[in-house]
């Protein structure tokens, strides 16, 4: 990769890794539910009038946006409401690999490698870790909603896989246009129409600019960058780069929120980073050897490589 294409790469993950700490900062503005769901309708508008039509098939965008929009960021929004630090959110979502990894071998068939069985063993591991911290330091419910988020993620992650959408931006747009009216919904059912009332005759700069945030930023460009990275580079080259977004996500909350780092975190995050590292290898498939019928001869050694080569 280019310098400038590093940069870019490490710009998105520090983007990610401090919008756990903005959405912190949102959700004492904003019920959970209706944050979300602002966050998805300031990403879709006006972008979706300027991305052009869908480039894949409308039930991959309709099953991302549920699985994406609804679910994970719903359950990320309500566990971190519920409790859950942004710096460790960020870092315990990141088991996804794992859950994307159990899904792909249940539901498509992708066998994992020895290694990325030991990476996944590995990083359920610092899960465990992280909960032992969380259990004896905050409430559990909140680090239970954001591993289940982190598994509808991998559920997202297969439907992305199966549509394969040659646009990354479009498709994020687009999904962004889904979760909107579902999230008002569960918002108006859950939190109540005067508690999302309240929230918004009460809006401030400050947090209209979560709302800025976390849906231009972190959303439009983070996966347009992203999306930008991938289409130039193999996955597997861009990918490690999203390791880094936990050393971001907790050390901004440290920074700006007072989020203190405990020993035991410290061991989750270098387990859990680095079992997903390990989950994330693809072993290398070894080049066929084409074979020829050419009689052997004095020039040719037996594997077929030239005296000298």
């Amino acid at each position: 990769m280019r310098p400038a294409h590093v940069l870019l790469a490490v710009l998105v993950t520090a983007v990610w890794g401090v919008n756990f700490t903005v959405i912190e900062v949102g959700l004492d503005h904003f019920p959970p539910l209706l944050f979300s769901a602002l966050r998805f309708l300031v990403a879709a508008l006006p972008a979706v009038f300027l991305v052009g039509r869908p480039k894949v098939a409308w039930k991959w965008i309709v099953g991302v946006g549920l699985a994406l929009g609804v679910a994970k960021f719903g359950l990320l929004f309500v566990g971190m409401n519920a409790g859950m630090p942004g710096g460790l959110s960020s870092l315990v979502l990141q088991i996804q690999a794992v859950f994307t990894a159990l899904f792909a071998f249940a539901l498509l068939g992708e066998r994992p490698s020895r290694v990325r069985l030991a990476g996944m063993a590995v990083a359920l591991a610092g899960i465990g870790v992280a909960a032992v911290d969380e259990g004896t330091s905050g409430p559990l419910l909140g680090f239970t909603l954001v591993v289940a988020a982190a598994a509808c993620w991998g559920v997202s992650n297969i439907l992305t896989r199966k549509a394969a959408p040659p646009d990354a931006l479009n498709f994020m747009i687009w999904v962004s246009t889904v979760p909107v009216l579902p999230l008002l919904a569960l918002s108006l059912l859950v939190e109540g129409p005067s508690a999302d009332l309240d929230a918004l005759r009460s809006l401030d700069w400050r947090g209209a600019g979560t709302v800025l945030f976390v849906a231009w930023v972190a959303t439009v460009f983070g996966f347009g960058a992203w999306g930008w990275l991938l289409r130039r580079h193999p996955a597997s080259t861009v990918a490690p780069f999203s390791l880094l977004v936990p050393v971001f996500g907790m050390s901004s909350a440290a920074l700006f929120l007072g989020e203190s780092v405990t020993p035991l975190r410290w061991w989750a995050a270098a387990l859990l980073v680095g079992g997903v590292a390990l989950a994330s290898v693809t072993p290398r498939r070894r080049p066929a050897v084409p074979v020829t019928e050419a009689p052997r001869t004095a020039e040719t050694r037996p594997e077929g490589t030239p005296v000298g080569g």
